[in-house]
């Protein structure tokens, strides 16, 4: 009788061990398991964002006008003054996209603006001859310059020669800071560099900031580097710069403005009477007298030189 007792209670010690072994191994399974299997979501996109990202550009109301235009029209403060006055004399709403020549041009290309104000002349007439753009007028001009800090490392103060103040930054392997944004400025930078003879790209002293001429200025008054920039911008900034004029004068720095309405034959969307509004606007002599004294109180001379009606021919230096 006991030796049954015994192997019964024997019997319930095995099974409760087993029980104890099994529940053991389910906790460990279940602790080990990877985060990867626990936690990897599954993205579904809703109709909503879909159809965001797939969406077309909104319509533009009839009284709204886009305009591309390059930075320097914008950071110098010009168009803060011309804005108001042009939609209050026209009625229409002025929608300003500050960005490089070549990005503005662009806008135009694809009929994403109504109306452009750039300087980049060979390629604003890729524009003209694809029929994507009409009504080319001539605006203003200012001129380039080469700024630098007082220090001057590579001596270039004085020198009336653009391509041979490049060549002299480029041997002393001072700092140069570009645009690199294919704006108006960046493409004649772009061209004085070819006319030195010379390529700067992945040279450690030359960085690119891929951003507007203010910005630009700030970084390379930051870095006490040399950088090509149009005279308007630098002096509605100078204030805020310890960078210093040390080249001018040369033929290659002259920097015309045009004014062109995108084709609205070409594109559904372009408001054709509100680009060509401000074509008018930019062009009339209201807008041509406000150019012509813009800047003088404050630094003594204009920032830019209204040219409308003028032969550009004439305008160039030789």
């Amino acid at each position: 009788m006991r030796r049954w007792i015994w192997t019964g209670l024997l019997a319930v010690l095995a099974i409760l061990a087993m029980v104890v072994v099994v529940g053991c191994g389910e906790e460990e399974e279940t602790a080990t398991q990877t985060p990867l299997a626990q936690a990897t979501p599954v993205v579904t996109q809703t109709p909503q964002a879909e159809a965001t990202a797939t969406a077309t550009p909104v319509e533009r109301g009839p009284k709204e006008v886009i305009l591309a235009t390059t930075t320097s029209t914008q950071d110098s403060g010009l168009l803060d003054v011309l804005e108001p006055l042009f939609e209050d004399e026209t009625d229409y709403n002025l929608k300003i996209i500050a960005v490089g020549t070549g990005q503005a041009l662009a806008m135009g290309e694809r009929g994403d603006a109504d109306v452009l104000l750039v300087h980049a002349p060979s390629s604003e007439m890729k524009l003209i001859d694809s029929g994507a753009a009409i009504n080319r007028q001539l605006v203003m001009h200012n001129d380039f310059i080469i700024v630098g800090s007082q220090d001057d490392p590579a001596d270039i103060e004085g020198m009336t020669s653009a391509d041979d103040a490049f060549a002299a930054i480029y041997d002393s392997e001072a700092t140069f800071v570009s645009r690199g944004d294919d704006s108006g400025t960046h493409k004649k930078e772009m061209e004085i560099w070819q006319k030195a003879g010379l390529d700067p790209e992945g040279q450690s002293w030359y960085e690119q900031s891929g951003q507007g001429m203010g910005a630009t200025l700030q970084i390379a008054n930051q870095k006490d580097a040399y950088i090509l920039t149009d005279r308007g911008t630098y002096l509605a900034q100078s204030e805020n710069l310890d960078l210093v004029v040390l080249v001018e004068g040369d033929p290659i720095f002259f920097n015309v403005y045009h004014v062109m309405q995108v084709n609205p034959e070409g594109f559904d969307l372009v408001n054709g009477p509100g680009g060509a509004a401000f074509v008018d606007f930019m062009i009339s002599d209201e807008v041509q007298a406000i150019i012509e004294d813009f800047g003088v109180d404050k630094f003594g001379q204009p920032l830019f030189i209204p040219d409308a009606g003028k032969d550009e021919s004439e305008l160039a230096p030789s």
